[in-house]
């Protein structure tokens, strides 16, 4: 997962509401004004563009308040401010580009030292440490800019698109005209700085609950009072509970049981029964199947092994989602052409439209495709599938390797962040990178060690480093770890591609997260690869698991983004009642696509996502990532070298921030579909 402070607060919210037209009635610019000064620009300089002018002094006026001066003043800047010459225009981006990247990376430098003692490892926070890290560094530049007028020259000589005229337009736009585009986004509203601070504020509170939820599987007990698991096992929900599971698909003691319970304990998080004091805490032992709970027998005390009644965590969880909902409510009053949060993640942030993600998701979760893999997993499993099993990890090459094995090997080779990080060339090497380039995109990242479970904080400046946050244990990273790890390096691979080797700031990052997730799988897919096992490419196995993956995380999104549809329908809802309906929404979405495959009517498993917490709407770039996956692993399987492959995916990645469906076109010449993947499916299942 990547973490994008500046740029979520900054461009994504800003440029995510849309721009909005006539009928302001906050602005106190009328339209005669706007049409005068156009006449006056137009006599002083001619040969300007009319159409660029005038679409730049509706979206300033529209923006302009009376704190900002009289219609007078209104015009005088756009006398003053408006660059008719190509020339003029240039240079007024350049010095903007500049600025803007200034301002974004100290800013983020800031919120870096300002969020360690809550994201790190190695720290005590304390609860000055909680308010600090809550704060964002970015909520007053929206507000700055419009008092100091950067913003009115900036919409006025670099006017905002629409997605529909980037799709229509920028197939012809130079790289230049599209980093004007981009430099358009910055301002399209004006959202004050208390709302933004308090979005953010509920966001890292949320990031917090999530980051330090943590079952400690040496505490757990079956119904006879065994224990199954290491008794020093911590895993995080829900990524490491994930993993664990799928791990247990090798040949291991307990692996049928151990995939039992933790789905077991799954439920129990997504219900909100879990007794709260298990979590994050060795002091009990709990059985949850039967959801009974003692001190723990391993504290030497008086009350060591006898029962103790828990109270359930009840709706903290849905809280979290509920307190990041009604700040959203506040920030839709100045958003009028976006008005939700639904429209500025998929409309504006992810420019991709919902309900065109959600097509995309029930082609695949509809496809007899599906149903066809899962009659071959239970095969190969040899019993009935089960609803875990939409984890099953048996393609991958990693599948028939005792992870023990590996876990042995990660932690010899890296005890600690710095390992890692001194290892990263090599790994690259290892894909086809040129040594220096290798050297050159390793020098550019940094190696924390993370509370979490890890993720990639973007740099925002081409001085600043690209930061890999992962979890390593005190005897070194294991496997589990070490998979995430490569998932993030991959992000911080991209980030310096399309940062440090850009042509126009305004261009850095990739069109949504959703691309910068297709980076990260391509990396995760070969880990074995980056440790030495040799070179993995896109065979009958790995095109499955690529589809079983998607299948898995298309219903989780469509939970997450039909809970988001409800919190609208229904604003005055309670937690409770937010709880009530995921579940609801969840056992639906199995009921439909997944109880025909996998069995067990009304399973909740769909929404232990903790990205639904933490990261409202960011699940469903992860589907979409893995079409665009497939697509690129099929165009870069045309270069069989390991050197060719390096080389097409840094041409690939350095396009930058183009839309959607520009990115593609120049990646593999064909926009965003499920048919590649579904007719591979196809054409391996009739051999």
């Amino acid at each position: 997962m990547k973490k994008n402070v500046v740029i979520m607060l900054c461009a994504a919210l800003l440029a995510g509401c849309g721009q909005k037209q006539s009928g302001n009635d906050m602005s106190n610019i009328s339209q005669a004004c706007c049409n005068e000064v156009v006449e006056k620009v137009l006599e002083v300089s001619p040969s300007a563009d009319r159409a660029l002018l005038e679409k730049g002094v509706k979206q300033a006026s529209a923006l302009w308040r009376v704190e900002d001066g009289t219609q007078e003043d209104f015009e005088n800047l756009v006398l003053s401010s408006f660059e008719a010459t190509a020339e003029g225009k240039r240079v007024l981006f350049d010095k903007l580009s500049t600025a803007f990247e200034q301002f974004n990376c100290y800013a983020d430098l800031l919120q870096v030292d300002l969020t360690k003692p809550t994201i790190l490892s190695g720290y005590n926070p304390t609860a000055i440490d909680e308010i600090l890290g809550g704060y964002s560094t970015t909520a007053h530049f929206s507000d700055d800019m419009f008092a100091n007028k950067v913003a009115f020259i900036t919409m006025l000589n670099f006017p905002n698109y629409t997605l529909e005229e980037k799709n229509a337009l920028g197939l012809g736009w130079n790289r230049l005209e599209w980093a004007y585009a981009r430099l358009g986004d910055y301002f399209t509203e004006r959202i004050p700085s208390k709302v933004q601070q308090e979005e953010y504020k509920t966001y890292t509170e949320a990031d917090a609950y999530i980051a330090d939820y943590n079952i400690m599987m040496g505490n757990l007990l079956t119904e006879e009072g065994e224990r199954i698991f290491p008794e020093d096992m911590v895993l995080l929900s829900h990524w490491n509970l994930r993993d664990e599971l799928k791990s247990d698909y090798a040949d291991v003691p307990f692996a049928h049981e151990k995939q039992e319970m933790i789905y077991q304990v799954m439920k129990r998080i997504v219900c909100q029964d879990i007794p709260r004091e298990v979590v994050n805490n060795r002091a009990y032992d709990w059985a949850p199947y039967s959801n009974k709970t003692w001190h723990a027998a391993s504290i030497d005390s008086p009350e060591s092994g006898k029962p103790v009644e828990l109270k359930p965590e009840t709706d903290q969880r849905y809280q979290h989602i509920l307190d990041q909902f009604h700040t959203y409510l506040e920030t839709d009053k100045y958003c009028p052409t976006m008005p939700t949060a639904i429209q500025r993640n998929f409309d504006g942030s992810l420019e991709v439209t919902r309900d065109e993600i959600e097509r995309l998701f029930i082609e695949v979760l509809s496809s007899d495709q599906v149903r066809q893999v899962g009659a071959l997993i239970s095969q190969r499993l040899g019993r009935p599938l089960r609803p875990y099993d939409i984890w099953y990890d048996g393609f991958k090459p990693r599948a028939t390797m005792p992870e023990d094995k590996l876990t042995a090997q990660t932690r010899k080779l890296y005890p600690d962040a710095e390992a890692f990080h001194r290892d990263m060339p090599r790994q690259l090497m290892n894909l086809g990178f040129k040594a220096e380039d290798a050297q050159y995109i390793a020098d550019r990242i940094v190696v924390e060690p993370s509370r979490g479970s890890g993720h990639a904080w973007e740099t925002h400046g081409r001085w600043e480093p690209a930061r890999l946050r992962t979890r390593i244990g005190r005897d070194g990273m294991d496997y589990k770890g070490y998979n995430i790890a490569v998932h993030e390096f991959g992000h911080d691979v991209e980030m310096v591609l399309d940062m440090y080797m850009i042509d126009h700031y305004m261009l850095f990052g990739v069109p949504n997260t959703a691309f910068t997730e297709t980076m990260a799988f391509l990396f995760q897919y070969r880990d074995l690869q980056l440790l030495g096992y040799g070179k993995q490419l896109l065979d009958d196995d790995i095109t499955l698991d690529i589809f079983w993956g998607m299948y898995e995380i298309m219903g989780v999104s469509l939970v997450d983004m039909y809970t988001w549809q409800w919190l609208y329908e229904n604003p005055e809802a309670t937690a409770v009642e937010l709880r009530d309906n995921v579940l609801r929404i969840a056992r639906e979405v199995w009921n439909r696509y997944f109880e025909p495959v996998l069995g067990e009517h009304d399973s909740p498993i769909l929404a232990v996502y903790s990205h639904m917490v933490n990261s409202p709407m960011y699940l469903p770039a992860y589907p979409y990532g893995h079409l665009v996956h497939f697509q690129l692993e099929e165009h870069l399987a045309a270069y069989p070298d390991e050197a060719s492959f390096a080389e097409e995916l840094q041409r690939i990645y350095k396009q930058g921030r183009l839309t959607p469906n520009a990115w593609m076109q120049g990646a593999v010449g064909a926009g965003v579909s499920t048919q590649p993947v579904l007719n591979a499916v196809s054409r391996i299942l009739s051999k």
